[in-house]
């Protein structure tokens, strides 16, 4: 603190601060005191800056001498002492020479200017301290916050790419495997399903350091995904979305509408019987839904669930927003957040 670079201005305004309080208290009338109102206020100025400057000056060389971050209260406490002690001899000095050498008073004459000019500028010292004390703390307490927030976001990223990297391994094994009975069957079909195949994990390759990305994008990737699957399972799955481009501004986590397709598909029969039917739409409480119906499989019980748990800590590490998840035995909704940059 005693380095900050509006140190002059404060200096000088309190040394017309306190003057224009002797004066209104009359202290020169009251304790008999012959002195120009000039050399007066010399006399504070120069002990409000030589208290100041002194500490300036000591307070690099305690840094150098003492540990201050490991003993904070037993080194501020001697700063102040050390301070106080220049102070006192500062203000001695100045006072004997203003009254003894410019003014020619005795000693007994000078003692009360001297009583009351070290009162001052042990006040002067304790405040200049004090402050100092309360920066060193504040500064302290904002390294701390901020090595706390520092620790937080690294760690949160950490997670956030650990959760990320949970892609389902099965999803390329099943297209490998649709891919493979239309190359025996039809070229076109199979030149047209790796094309959109190709779509697909191009986007996961290119986005899979993204944190957000905006709702159009993510559209664009659900169409050949949905041409994946449709092609998996033809009339044994449904899926519609409706996404006015009014909401096309607002931003999701990247392939979490993939990945709740997915999730569905993966939880519920799918036969030409007992189709799948899944709805992705917007509420207009800027939320995103993905709905289908409940026609669970016999092994649901011993899913791990990651797709979705997936999706959930992403949103809460990322935007600190939570997913809503919804099971009433007829249909299972997700509703998701949109969010936006700011």
């Amino acid at each position: 603190m005693f380095a900050h670079k509006h140190r002059y201005l404060f200096i000088v305004l309190l040394a017309v601060y306190t003057y224009l309080n002797t004066v209104l208290c009359e202290v020169y009338k009251y304790f008999h005191i012959e002195i120009e109102w000039y050399v007066a206020f010399g006399t504070i100025m120069a002990i409000t800056l030589l208290t100041w400057e002194s500490s300036r000056l000591l307070e690099p060389r305690f840094k150098k001498i003492f540990h201050i971050r490991e003993f904070k209260i037993s080194t501020l406490a001697m700063f102040f002492i050390a301070g106080s002690i220049l102070t006192t001899i500062i203000t001695v000095g100045i006072v004997f020479f203003v009254s003894m050498v410019l003014h020619h008073y005795t000693v007994s004459e000078s003692f009360i200017p001297l009583k009351l000019n070290l009162i001052y500028a042990w006040l002067a010292n304790l405040l200049f301290h004090l402050l100092n004390a309360i920066k060193f703390y504040f500064t302290e307490y904002k390294t701390k916050w901020m090595e706390a927030e520092e620790l937080k976001r690294i760690s949160a990223q950490a997670e956030l790419q650990l959760v990320k990297s949970q892609i389902n391994p099965h999803f390329l094994f099943n297209n490998l495997n649709v891919l493979s009975a239309l190359i025996m069957k039809n070229n076109n079909e199979a030149n047209k399903f790796i094309e959109e195949f190709s779509k697909v994990y191009r986007y996961i390759l290119t986005t899979h350091d993204k944190e957000l990305v905006d709702i159009k994008t993510e559209l664009n990737f659900i169409k050949p995904y949905i041409f994946l699957l449709g092609k998996r399972f033809a009339e044994g799955l449904e899926i519609v979305v409706d996404v006015p481009e009014a909401y096309e501004k607002f931003y999701v986590i990247p392939a979490s509408l993939q990945m709740l397709i997915e999730n569905a598909i993966k939880h519920n029969v799918v036969s030409k019987n007992k189709p799948l039917h899944i709805d992705v739409h917007v509420n207009g409480n800027n939320t995103i839904v993905v709905k289908n119906n409940l026609q669970l499989r016999e092994s649901v019980d011993n899913s791990t669930k990651v797709g979705l748990n997936n999706i959930i800590k992403r949103y809460w590490l990322f935007s600190g927003q939570k997913v809503e998840v919804k099971n009433d035995n007829e249909a299972f909704t997700v509703t998701l957040p949109l969010l936006t940059l700011n």
